[in-house]
Parts: C-alpha cells; sequence; structure tokens
C-alpha cells in the first residue's frame, strides 16, 4: 500500500493504474476510520480495480476551531486497517497542500447546500463540495463511496458531479450500525458512557417515525411526533428535523407519500450527531 502525502505523488501513483488501463475507487474520509468505512472500502473493490482512500480533516467545513482541534485522529492505526483491507494507496496531506496560501476559489451547491442540515451548520457544505472537487481534480477517479448517513451531503454530491459534468459514478452506501441501532460515527468516541446512551434516541425517533409514516402524516405531524419523542431525553437537543422528498430535497405538500428522507440533527453533550432514513409510505 502507497501513502502519498503530496499531489504529485498521489498523482503519479494514479497514473500507474491509468497506463495498466485500470479504473480508479475512492473513498473520502476524515480518518479516525470505524466499521462504516470499511463497508465503503469494500464497497469500493466491488466497484473498481484500485482502491484509493484520502484522510484529510477538512478545515473548511468545521464552523467552531475547537470542533476542528477535538476531531480525533489517529493515522497510524487508520493505515493498519487500511492496509488489511487491501487497500492500493492512501492519500494524506496537509492543509497547505489542499489549500495553497491565497486559494480564494469555491465550489457551492447554491440551494442544497444552504437547506436542511445546512442551515445548523452554515457553510458546512460549501467546504465539502469544494474539497471534494479538489480531491476529485487530483485523483480522478472513476466511481467514489459516500455513506447514506450524511444524506444530505450525498445529494450535494451528486447534484454537484451532475451539474459540473464530472465524469464519476457516486455510488451511496447504506449507513453501519452498532448493534444497539447507534449509527457509527468517527465522532462517537467522543460520547461519555452516559452520552453514548442517550444518543439512541436519533435511532429510536427514525424508528418511530416510519412506523407512524405508514399512515401518511403530514410533516408536521411527523416533525412533532419526532421532536416529542427526543425530548423526552434530557441529554439530547433537537437542531434539525427535515423531512422533504428523498432525491431532490424538495418541501413536501400535503401527507407524506413516495420515497421521503427524515434526517435529524441532535445535540448529544458535546457531539452534534446526525442520523437518516428514507422511507417510502
Amino acid at each position: 500500500m502507497q501513502v502519498c502525502q503530496t499531489i504529485a505523488s498521489i498523482r503519479a501513483e494514479v497514473a500507474g493504474y491509468r497506463q495498466a488501463g485500470e479504473t480508479v475507487a475512492l473513498v473520502p474520509t476524515m480518518g479516525f476510520l470505524h466499521e462504516g468505512h470499511m463497508t465503503l472500502v469494500r464497497k469500493a473493490r466491488a466497484c473498481g480495480d484500485r482502491i484509493v482512500v484520502w484522510i484529510f480533516v477538512n478545515p473548511t467545513q468545521f464552523e467552531k476551531a475547537d470542533d476542528l482541534a477535538a476531531y480525533p485522529r489517529d493515522l497510524d492505526r487508520d493505515l493498519a486497517m487500511l492496509r488489511a483491507e487491501g487497500v492500493d494507496a492512501v492519500f494524506t496531506p496537509e492543509a497547505h497542500e489542499i489549500y495553497p496560501e491565497g486559494a480564494e476559489t469555491i465550489v457551492e451547491t447554491t440551494r442544497m447546500a444552504n437547506m436542511l442540515h445546512g442551515l445548523v451548520r452554515p457553510g458546512h457544505f460549501r467546504g465539502v463540495t469544494t474539497v471534494v472537487t479538489k480531491f476529485f481534480n487530483i485523483i480522478q477517479p472513476d466511481f467514489a463511496m459516500f455513506g447514506e448517513k450524511d444524506y444530505q451531503q450525498l445529494q450535494v454530491i451528486k447534484r454537484m458531479v451532475r451539474d459540473l459534468h464530472m465524469p464519476i459514478e457516486i455510488v451511496g452506501v447504506p449507513t453501519v450500525r452498532e448493534a444497539d441501532g447507534l449509527a457509527m460515527s468517527s465522532r462517537n468516541v467522543r460520547l461519555d458512557a452516559d452520552h453514548r446512551q442517550a444518543a439512541l434516541v436519533l435511532s429510536r425517533a427514525l424508528d418511530h417515525a416510519d412506523a407512524i409514516a405508514q399512515s401518511c402524516p403530514t410533516v408536521t405531524e411527523l416533525q412533532n411526533q419526532i421532536a416529542s419523542l427526543i425530548s423526552s431525553e434530557p441529554r439530547a437537543t433537537l437542531e434539525g428535523c427535515d423531512i422533504v422528498q428523498a432525491e431532490s430535497l424538495a418541501e413536501i405538500d400535503g401527507p407524506i407519500s413516495g420515497p421521503t428522507a427524515i434526517m435529524l440533527s441532535v445535540q448529544v453533550g458535546p457531539v452534534l450527531l446526525i442520523d437518516q432514513r428514507v422511507i417510502t409510505p
């Protein structure tokens, strides 16, 4: 497994794959890997001849400096996990490599980045689409894997790739969960035992919403049910509950019908957690 720290070195590595006529599947990560990331890697193996993983804690998608500083990191552990999965190359650049001095260009989906979860974290998706565009330009993969847990992010990336005519297939991978239902996230390590237990309210709320959605309630009725359940957990604060059409993220008029995305943002102790589910009443 090749570990590349510069743009020149990862481009040279990928050029070798291209010369051999091989396709490339990319797995974007911010490190501190878990089983959810390994699921993305395994899906990448099914899609492309070569797997490239990037590990980069992107500063432009963090609203608060202390949240960026607190993001967990363990590069040696990450590399060992990726080596065991047979990854071909890992790109681990420093921030100045990706954002050279004087950089001023951004990429943004103007509607989809500034709605729903984007209202909870202003500028977050602009940071995501900008850095993803940079990595797509650097690596030029045939496929890129994104987890469905970050559902709005997945739809934003799909729209960006469509709008900018990028020749990349975006592959959504279902959310991987712990045995008790908590969506796997690198942020979970920051939860103490009490907050870890409290965090289960997200998956309980989604289970409840899925069950009552079968009676085709309105969005407001479903949001009220979710808010009531989450408020029953004193250590959790609902920051956002978005219920929209699954692919377009458009508002729903009248009773819920057809594929519908439910996206939750919940503050649990020091950590903002997200979870989602797509339901079909």
